[in-house]
Order: structure tokens, then C-alpha cells, then sequence
């Protein structure tokens, strides 16, 4: 008997503590762009979404290396953008540089196909034009990475200010001033 109580109050408290805290729910979380349908995300609060890894052009890889960007490639269903998208290729950073790894380098994975960009905006449609303030990561022309924790727009975002931040193509692969590149 007494474990019966038990569990009925547990389950009492379970279920209310469900309904205590406020689940972020958001018709906005899905987007229709040019090259589709995206997927983002909303922050703890869930007044702000967030919409990481939209890719803005084409793979740069293959007969597109050494190219200017192209427009992306259409993809069908809903694309997930909660996660950023790969950092560009660079140089690991010289010893005893002023600057460490963790500024340099972003977490997120390293590779050619890099051209992404990311979103912070309020969660509310708004109803007039808000400013916007597009981030290009400093880094030289030689390292760096949009994905970067310092690059983290939120705080933008909660002062009305929808926040873009984007990947491109650094070092070697995006300054590469060859003579038989610039021909074509």
C-alpha cells in the first residue's frame, strides 16, 4: 500500500514538473530559402533561433577549387542547420604565436567544402525591418572560422540585431594568385 502511494505521488510530480517548464515550440524553426528548406534551432530560452551550416555556395572542391564560388546545389526535404558547418583548410598556428589553437582553429571539422553560413535572429516575426550586422571573422586572410565560440551571435540577437556570421576559403585556397589562374 505504502509503495502504491509512493508511486502515484511520484508520478504526480513528474507530470507536473513537465508542465512547469516552458519547452521552446516554434513554427519558425523551419524556413524556406532560395536552395530550400532549413532547420534550425532555438537557443535555452527560446527567444532567439538559431540556424548554423546553411550553405551559401557550392562545394569548392574538384574542378571547382580554384573558382569562384557557385550557387549551391538545390536539395530536397528539409536540411538540418543546427550543427556549423566545416571550418576552411588552414595552417595550424606557429608556436608561440600570440594567439592559441582554440582562437585560430574552431572545434568543428576542417575541410575544402567550408562555405557556410550561420543565423541568429529573434524568435518573433518581426513586424518592421530589423539591422543586420554581417560578421567576417578576422584571422589575416589565413585562418579562422565563423563557427568559432567568439563569433557567437546570440547576444546580438537579444538586441534586435539579426547576426550573420560566414565561412570562406583562407590561405592557399582562397588568395592563390597564380598567373595560369588568373587567365581564365
Amino acid at each position: 500500500m505504502i509503495v502504491s502511494v509512493r508511486l502515484i505521488l511520484l508520478s504526480c510530480i513528474l507530470t507536473l514538473s513537465f508542465f512547469a517548464f516552458k519547452i521552446p515550440t516554434a513554427d519558425f524553426d523551419i524556413v524556406k530559402i532560395t536552395g530550400g528548406t532549413i532547420s534550425g534551432t532555438v537557443n535555452k530560452e527560446g527567444d532567439i533561433h538559431i540556424f548554423k551550416g546553411i550553405p551559401f555556395a557550392a562545394a569548392p572542391v574538384g574542378n571547382l577549387r580554384w573558382k569562384a564560388p557557385q550557387p549551391p546545389k538545390l536539395w530536397a526535404g528539409v536540411k538540418d542547420c543546427t550543427v556549423f558547418g566545416a571550418s576552411p583548410v588552414q595552417a595550424v598556428p606557429l608556436p608561440f604565436s600570440m594567439w592559441t589553437k582554440e582562437f585560430l582553429i574552431p572545434d568543428e571539422p576542417i575541410n575544402e567544402d567550408c562555405l557556410y553560413l550561420n543565423i541568429w535572429t529573434g524568435a518573433k516575426v518581426p513586424k518592421e525591418k530589423k539591422p543586420v550586422i554581417v560578421w567576417i571573422y578576422g584571422g589575416g586572410f589565413s585562418s579562422g572560422g565563423a563557427g568559432a565560440p567568439i563569433y557567437d551571435g546570440e547576444a546580438m540577437a537579444k538586441k534586435g540585431i539579426v547576426f550573420v556570421s560566414f565561412n570562406y576559403r583562407v590561405g592557399i585556397f582562397g588568395f592563390f594568385a597564380h598567373p595560369e589562374l588568373t587567365k581564365e
